[in-house]
């Protein structure tokens, strides 16, 4: 049996201080807390699907992106997160513009990346 087509999809990102990450996901990124248990809190990512912000002792995030958005505007979004504090990550080598975003080859995509404060990477993405 495979998933049914219905299903919704659950994220999880995990944090080695959930004390310390959920100011972040609550506060700057704005996301609605839907519940906590001894683990986790889980937050409302939007069109049903569920994200937990799970507490692993000694976690150490991995660099790569964990969670990412697709924005509409992703100038707005970045302006909009960068006076709540968020900070871009311009990479070596990318050629990523002055405020941190990359342009896909052939316009298909501007990505733009920041971590939350355990350093899991999440990212921006505005297509078309």
């Amino acid at each position: 049996m495979s998933i049914p087509a219905a299903s919704i999809p659950l994220c999880m990102v995990h944090t080695a201080d959930r004390a310390r990450s959920r100011p972040f996901y609550s506060g700057v990124l704005g996301l609605r807390e839907l519940g906590e248990d001894d683990h986790a809190v889980t937050y409302d990512l939007g069109n049903r699907t569920p994200m937990r912000l799970t507490e692993i002792p000694g976690h150490v995030p991995s660099g790569h992106t964990v969670l990412g958005w697709h924005v509409s505007d992703i100038r707005a979004t970045m302006a909009d997160l960068k006076a709540k504090g968020v900070t871009f990550h311009i990479y070596e080598g990318f050629d990523q513009d002055a405020d941190g975003v990359w342009h896909a080859p052939g316009g298909g995509a501007k990505i733009a990346w920041f971590s939350d404060p355990e350093g899991n990477g999440l990212s921006l993405t505005q297509f078309g």
